[in-house]
């Protein structure tokens, strides 16, 4: 009985040192690998899909792209991922910034060397500026440059087909006249290409500036930016044009002299002075000259100014054919002002729109 006690006692105390020696090691080994594998997650988050050696966006994926990735991914993670990814974020944006930087005409001057490490290392870790463009226009559309112009006459009637044009779902235009070719043009493309509305796949670019038809230099800059762009010209009878010109001056400054003083040189023999701005606009020909001499007549629509009072929605047709465009502006969208006696513009939900006809009156009275 005593051999068999003292057997039990020992045979007791055995398991138990051993069960707590196991105990321990496997507390040790798994509290080794979970630090491991923390100190891993907090290093390099995300490494298998978005960083590796260095690179801060895959081929398949753009910076834009990247961002929301980390964003949503980072909602699952404990405050020190979140911390972590944080900084992958921050170094992506600044890598992005100093690419954009270095891109900008205006950045100070570096060494070529310098400059062309940077680019490529930017060309092998990260997208296109192309890719981001198409990323960026599937979502928002694209700025652009105009792919049809309203080049002319100046007090023809140009605000008023614009105003008409920009009913069409497919035609994005700029409400100011930008004045690029004949007073920005040292601002460059990229510029002008700024100021133009976004435009989505099937829409059409266009802005209106009635004083390049009289700027020399201006048909050889247009062609030169896009030689199959399309013009239009407003024309109106040259001597109720004048008039209508020289009424807006007079306007802004009532001390100018009269109409007569200014037309003719000799009312006598008849002379007129060609000279004269409001006269020499008129002389279409004159400066169509400098317009064939760079684009076809396949490329020029001419509208009557006259027939934009009269018959709107049969002006709107041709110029809509002559742009490619589904007509879809038509006589449903305009109604006569009997008051004014000038056709108006109808707001979406078919009400009157007087500010169409005071512009058309603007422009077209004498």
């Amino acid at each position: 009985m005593a051999f068999w006690s003292s057997t039990s006692v020992f045979t007791s105390k055995v398991p138990r040192k051993i069960l707590f020696m196991f105990t321990l090691s496997l507390s040790v080994t798994y509290l080794f690998y979970s630090l491991m594998s923390c100190y891993n997650s907090l290093q390099f988050p995300l490494q298998e899909n978005y960083v590796f050696q260095g690179r801060l966006v895959t081929e398949e994926t753009t910076f834009a792209t990247l961002r929301g990735k980390l964003y949503s991914a980072s909602q699952g993670f404990t405050e020190a991922d979140r911390s972590a990814l944080s900084s992958v974020r921050e170094h992506a944006e600044a890598e992005q910034r100093t690419v954009e930087w270095i891109r900008t005409p205006a950045s100070p001057t570096k060494p070529a060397f310098h400059t062309t490490v940077l680019e490529r290392e930017h060309q092998e870790f990260s997208t296109t500026d192309s890719d981001l463009r198409v990323n960026c226009t599937s979502d928002y559309g694209e700025k652009k440059l105009p792919q049809a112009i309203i080049i002319g006459v100046k007090k023809g009637g140009t605000r008023a087909l614009l105003e008409a044009l920009r009913v069409h779902p497919d035609v994005r235009a700029v409400g100011n006249e930008p004045h690029f070719f004949d007073r920005n043009y040292e601002k460059g493309l990229d510029w002008y290409r700024d100021l133009m509305p976004s435009t989505l796949e099937g829409q059409i670019t266009m802005e209106k500036t009635p004083s390049y038809f009289v700027t020399n230099h201006a048909p050889k800059r247009i062609h030169s930016m896009a030689k199959d762009i399309k013009l239009i010209i407003v024309v109106r009878n040259p001597v109720t044009r004048a008039i209508s010109d020289y009424t807006q001056t007079l306007s802004k400054k009532p001390e100018i002299a009269t109409f007569e003083v200014l037309a003719f040189k000799n009312r006598t023999l008849g002379l007129i002075d060609a000279s004269w701005s409001a006269l020499r606009i008129g002389i279409y020909a004159l400066h169509l000259e400098s317009w064939m001499q760079y684009f076809p007549l396949s490329q020029m629509h001419f509208v009557s100014g006259e027939r934009l009072i009269v018959d709107p929605g049969g002006e709107m047709a041709k110029v809509q054919d002559f742009l490619g465009l589904k007509r879809i502006v038509t006589d449903k969208h305009f109604y006569f002002n009997k008051t004014k006696g000038f056709p108006c513009l109808k707001k979406a939900g078919g009400q009157q729109h007087s500010p169409m006809s005071g512009q058309i009156q603007r422009e077209n009275s004498p």
